[in-house]
C-alpha cells in the first residue's frame, strides 16, 4: 500500500529561473530542454516517474503555463534554467520563481502553427527544416511561441492549435502539421467598386460606336450587260415600284396564257426565240392594260431584252 502511494504522487517544486546562456549552454535555446538540479533527480526517482520526463511550469503571478523536457541535473539547488524564449512565454525575469510539476501528455496527431513573418515561408522547405528542429522539442503547448534558427536567423512561430489535447508530446511520434497564414500577410487589395463601376459605363458608352451598320440588300449601282452605263442606282425607296412592276408582269403573262394556249412554255426553262414568236395583238393587247393600270410616266431609253434579233440557219 505504501508502494502504490508513493508511486502515484506527483513531483512539485518552485525553483528560481534564469536563462541558460548563464551557464554557457546558449545551444539549449533551440530547444525546451530546461537544467535541473541533482536533488529533483533523486525526489523523481524515488516516485517513479516514468520516462521521458515531462513538467508542466507554471508562473501564478502571470497566469501563464507551459510544458517542457529535462536535459541534465546540474543546476545549483533552488535554481533552474531555462531558455530565454521559454522565459519570454511565460513573463519571467531573471529570479523569478516558477513552479514546476511532472506531466503525462498524449502523443500528438495534428499541430497547426503560424509564422511571426513570411520569410519563413520564402526558405527553400519549411516543412523540412521545421521537422529537423522540432526534434529538439519534448512537447508543444497550444498558445506558445517557438524558436526556430535557421541559416543564422531566428523565426519565431506560435502554436496555434494542438490535438488531441492542449498540450501533447512529440517524442516518437507522426504528426501532421499544417500552416496558418503569417501574422504580417495581407491580402491583395481589391479595385473600389466605384472604380469598377465607372469602368462599366465607360464600356457601355462605346458600345454603340463599336456597333456594326446593319446589311441593306439591294443597294448600290448597277451594271448593265450591254455595257452601256447606268443612269439609275436601285435604293431601298424603290422596293414598292419593283413589286408593283412583278404584280404587273404576272397579270400579263396570265393574260397572253389565256389568249394563246398554244404559246404556253414549261416554267423554269429559257426558250430561244420566244419573244419574236409571239403575235403583235397580244403585245397591243398588254400594252393598254399595263397603261391603263399605270399612271402616264416619263419615256425611259429601251431597256436591253437578252435573246432578242434575227435567226440565222447554219445551211444559209
Amino acid at each position: 500500500m505504501a508502494y502504490e502511494n508513493r508511486r502515484f504522487s506527483t513531483f512539485e517544486h518552485s525553483y528560481r529561473c534564469y536563462p541558460v546562456s548563464f551557464i554557457d549552454k546558449p545551444h539549449l535555446e533551440k530547444g525546451d530542454k530546461i537544467i535541473m538540479p541533482p536533488s529533483a533527480l533523486d525526489r523523481l526517482a524515488s516516485l517513479q516517474i516514468e520516462y521521458p520526463m515531462l513538467f508542466e511550469l507554471n508562473n501564478p503571478a502571470a497566469g501563464r503555463v507551459t510544458h517542457c523536457g529535462v536535459l541534465e541535473f546540474i543546476a545549483d539547488e533552488g535554481l533552474i534554467y531555462l531558455p530565454y524564449w521559454m522565459m519570454e512565454n511565460m513573463l519571467l525575469q531573471e529570479g523569478d520563481v516558477v513552479q514546476v510539476k511532472n506531466a503525462s501528455l498524449a502523443k500528438g496527431k495534428y499541430v497547426k502553427l503560424q509564422p511571426h513573418t513570411k520569410d519563413f515561408l520564402d526558405v527553400s522547405n519549411p516543412k523540412a527544416i521545421l521537422e529537423t528542429s522540432l526534434r529538439s522539442y519534448s512537447c508543444l503547448t497550444t498558445g506558445d511561441t517557438i524558436m526556430v534558427a535557421y541559416n543564422n536567423k531566428k523565426y519565431y512561430i506560435n502554436i496555434v492549435e494542438t490535438k488531441p489535447s492542449s498540450a501533447v508530446s512529440i517524442i516518437e511520434t507522426d504528426c501532421e502539421v499544417d500552416f496558418a497564414p503569417p501574422l504580417d500577410y495581407k491580402e491583395p487589395e481589391k479595385p473600389a467598386k466605384s472604380a469598377l463601376l465607372n469602368r462599366k459605363r465607360s464600356e457601355a458608352e462605346d458600345e454603340p460606336a463599336k456597333k456594326i451598320a446593319k446589311f441593306s440588300p439591294f443597294t448600290g449601282f448597277g451594271r448593265r450587260l450591254d455595257g452601256r452605263p447606268s443612269t439609275e442606282s436601285v435604293a431601298p425607296d424603290s422596293f414598292p415600284l419593283l413589286k408593283q412592276h412583278q404584280s404587273e408582269a404576272q397579270n400579263g403573262t396570265k393574260d397572253s396564257k389565256s389568249s394563246n394556249p398554244a404559246s404556253r412554255q414549261p416554267s423554269g426553262k429559257l426558250v430561244f426565240g420566244s419573244n419574236v414568236n409571239q403575235p403583235e395583238n397580244e403585245k397591243s393587247k398588254v400594252a393598254p392594260k399595263n397603261s391603263s393600270q399605270e399612271p402616264p410616266q416619263k419615256e425611259e431609253e429601251p431597256k436591253f431584252q437578252a435573246f432578242t434579233g434575227k435567226k440565222y440557219s447554219l445551211k444559209g
